[in-house]
C-alpha cells in the first residue's frame, strides 16, 4: 500500500464529546512546545489538527481507546485487511456488537473501531451503543483506508498509554504542554463513556493539576460551570467560549428516528471555560500557587 504522508490528520473516531468543532478555536490556545500530553485524549482531534511536536503523548484510560490508535500506528495493514470489503450495516453493527470475540488486539481493535464508526454519535458504552450509520452523511467504508492511513502516519513515534491521569500528568517532564480534556463536571458519563468520572476525580485532577502547576504548561476545556469555576479560581487566565455543533443525520435507533424519515438531532451551542495556568505569547507560567490550596475530597460513607 502507499502511504500517504501528512502532518495533519482528523481523528480517526467518532467520540461523543470531542472536541472537532472547536479545533480552531482551541488551537490559537496552544503554544509551539517541543512536548505534548494529552492525558485524556478520547478522539484526540486536538492532536490530530495541531501541528506535530517532537515528543507526543496521549492517554487515555479507556483502554480500547488506546489499543486502537496503537494497532492504527503499528499494525495497519492487518487492520485494513480485516476491514477490506466490509459493508457498513445493520446487521454487521449487530454481530460485532453482540456476538464478536476477538482474540488479538489486533481484532480487539477492528471491533472497536466497526462500531465506533456504525454507532450513533460514535457512542461506545456497550448498553448505549446502536446503530447511526447513514451513507450519505457518515464516511462510507471505502474512505476508511485512505482515512486511516493518514492517521496512521501521524502516530508514528507517538507514545500512546492507558493509564490514570495522575500518573500521566505526574509523569510528564517539566516544561511540558498539556491539553487537558476531562469529562464534563455536568455530562451524563454513564451514557457515554466506559471509565466513569465522579466528583472526587474532578477534585483529584485539581490537585494534580495545582502540584504541577509551577513546571507544567496546561489548557483545561471544561463546561461552564460554577462549581469548576470555584475549583480553578487559583488559575490566572478563565476564558468563556462558545462555538456551535452540526447537525447529526445518522439514525437514533434507541428512539427509533431515521434520517430517512427526516430525523436530524438539533444544533446547539458548546459553551465551556479554558482554564491556563500560561500567557500564550511569552509561554510563562503565571501567578504560582501553594500546595495549602489543595482540597480533601471527601470520603464516601459506608453505612
Amino acid at each position: 500500500m502507499d502511504g500517504i504522508k501528512s502532518g495533519k490528520s482528523n481523528s480517526p473516531f467518532r467520540y461523543a464529546g470531542g472536541k472537532f468543532y472547536a479545533r480552531k478555536l482551541i488551537l490559537k490556545h496552544i503554544p509551539d512546545t517541543d512536548v505534548y500530553y494529552e492525558p485524556f485524549a478520547g478522539g484526540a482531534s486536538i492532536f490530530f489538527a495541531k501541528e506535530p511536536s517532537k515528543t507526543s503523548v496521549l492517554n487515555d484510560l479507556d483502554s480500547d481507546v488506546i489499543n486502537t490508535f496503537s494497532q492504527i500506528r503499528d499494525n495497519l495493514n492487518g487492520l485494513l485487511d480485516l476491514l477490506e470489503g466490509l459493508p457498513a450495516t445493520k446487521e454487521q453493527h449487530t454481530y460485532y456488537k453482540n456476538k464478536s470475540k476477538p482474540k488479538s488486539d489486533l481484532e480487539r481493535a477492528f471491533r472497536w473501531y466497526y462500531l465506533n464508526r456504525t454507532s450513533y454519535s460514535g457512542i461506545m458504552k456497550p448498553e448505549n451503543c446502536y446503530w447511526g450509520y447513514h451513507e450519505k452523511y457518515s464516511m462510507r467504508p471505502e474512505n476508511w483506508p485512505r482515512h486511516l492511513r493518514t492517521v496512521s502516519d501521524r502516530l508514528q513515534g507517538v507514545t500512546c498509554t492507558s493509564v490514570d491521569f495522575e500518573d500521566c500528568i505526574n509523569n510528564a517532564p517539566t516544561g511540558a504542554f498539556l491539553f487537558v480534556d476531562p469529562p464534563y463536571y455536568k455530562a451524563d458519563q454513564k451514557k457515554f463513556y466506559s471509565c466513569n468520572f465522579d466528583m472526587a476525580d474532578h477534585v483529584r485532577l485539581r490537585n494534580c493539576l495545582i502540584r504541577n502547576a509551577e513546571r507544567l504548561l496546561f489548557l483545561i476545556t471544561y463546561d461552564n460551570s460554577k462549581r469548576i469555576r470555584e475549583l480553578y479560581d487559583w488559575c490566572e487566565v478563565v476564558e468563556e467560549h462558545e462555538w456551535q455543533y452540526t447537525i447529526n443525520r445518522t439514525d437514533d435507533q434507541k428512539n427509533g428516528k431515521k434520517s430517512a424519515d427526516g430525523h436530524k438531532s438539533k444544533r446547539y451551542n458548546g459553551r465551556e471555560v479554558f482554564i491556563k495556568n500560561y500567557d500564550k505569547n511569552s509561554i510563562e507560567i503565571c501567578n504560582p500557587v501553594h500546595l495549602s490550596t489543595l482540597i480533601v475530597p471527601k470520603q464516601k460513607v459506608l453505612l
